[in-house]
């Protein structure tokens, strides 16, 4: 798998840092998470004086093998018609993208359906759609390894134009049950409560899928491989999303993780490269069951509690005034030594 040269930023700022949001015109930690997130802002850029330039949401899309098996309520054509929506707008993730002033990438990163040329959409193709991991692997090793360089190579193209601070999406019908076996597999947390309703699963479709899961795990046949294993049980839009949060932690940027499946992407990452947590923001804790779960066993504390579960970004991006807030804090409230007003802490 491609080396990422992931650091954890430097200490030696940090006091500093700290010393400046302590003597802004507020009883000291009066603002809480925003005082939290302007010193992680702070440390990741090294300034006392950070900035959030051309903020980006990054959607992969990609089916799955293993929706055939009848894990999901959503079939797999509304894989690549989702996908054109998000092209035209109107989606959900549009107007949230519109209302913050992100900038929305899209990326076929295995979708069934030959996307015609000319509406936007990076053609990142690795097959149409992955294996039934119920039977085969999801994808090989060599598939995974691309992956991971292609999403890097996605995050490379908008760290150019500007960006630094990035939020990663999905659209694939069926990709909580990946999820789900990824959260399994990283956090040893029970299969069981991995397992949620998706886009909508009544209690019988969970049990379904659940069991469809557990005869998956059951038959798997590699090695113990960490790698080999999230490729088996894995998704293209999720192999690039790994590869896409290593690199923008590796070009220090901030990352916004969205819900569910993008913390199972964020957990990978962490596997490979712990410091890559040093480097994200967990937007939102989602409706999917074990969102929950996975976000403590990683340590994360989510900014957000909305019942959110559509995924495509929408949670990372809804979170984003927080942390514009946390930069115009320690940006544009005055210190205790620059106006008069008596030090009250």
């Amino acid at each position: 798998m491609k080396n990422f040269d992931i650091h954890r930023p430097d200490e030696a700022i940090r006091s500093s840092i700290i010393d400046k949001i302590d003597n802004l015109t507020k009883p000291k930690g009066s603002l809480g998470r925003l005082e939290e997130l302007a010193l992680q802002i702070g440390m990741i850029q090294q300034t006392l004086s950070p900035e959030l330039r051309k903020p980006c949401n990054i959607l992969f899309a990609a089916d799955h093998g293993i929706e055939r098996e009848g894990v999901t309520v959503s079939p797999r054509e509304v894989t690549w018609q989702q996908l054109g929506h998000f092209a035209r707008g109107g989606a959900g993730i549009n107007f949230l993208c519109d209302q913050h002033g992100f900038r929305l990438v899209l990326v076929d990163a295995g979708v069934d359906y030959d996307i015609p040329s000319g509406h936007g959409i990076i053609d990142l193709k690795m097959g149409r759609g992955t294996g039934n991991f119920l039977h085969e692997p999801a994808m090989s090793l060599e598939e995974w390894e691309e992956c991971i360089i292609r999403g890097a190579g996605v995050v490379d193209m908008v760290h150019a134009d500007g960006c630094n601070v990035v939020s990663f999406g999905e659209m694939g019908s069926g990709n909580t049950s990946p999820s789900s076996m990824w959260m399994h597999l990283l956090t040893g947390i029970s299969l069981r409560d991995c397992v949620g309703a998706g886009a909508g699963l009544d209690n019988p479709g969970v049990s379904h899928k659940l069991d469809v899961l557990q005869r998956s795990l059951d038959n798997y046949t590699g090695s113990d491989s960490l790698e080999e294993k999230l490729a088996w049980f894995g998704g293209y839009e999720l192999a690039m999303a790994v590869g896409a949060m290593l690199r923008a932690a590796e070009l220090k940027m901030i990352v916004i993780v969205d819900g569910f499946i993008m913390t199972a992407c964020m957990a990978a990452a962490a596997r490979f490269c712990p410091e890559v947590l040093d480097y994200a923001v967990f937007g939102h804790q989602g409706d999917e069951s074990g969102h929950k779960l996975m976000l403590a066993a990683i340590g994360a504390k989510p900014l957000l509690l909305l019942g959110l579960r559509l995924g495509e970004g929408s949670g990372a991006v809804c979170a984003y005034p927080i942390l514009q807030s946390a930069v115009n804090m320690i940006n544009q409230m005055d210190s205790f030594a620059k106006v008069a007003v008596t030090k009250y802490f």
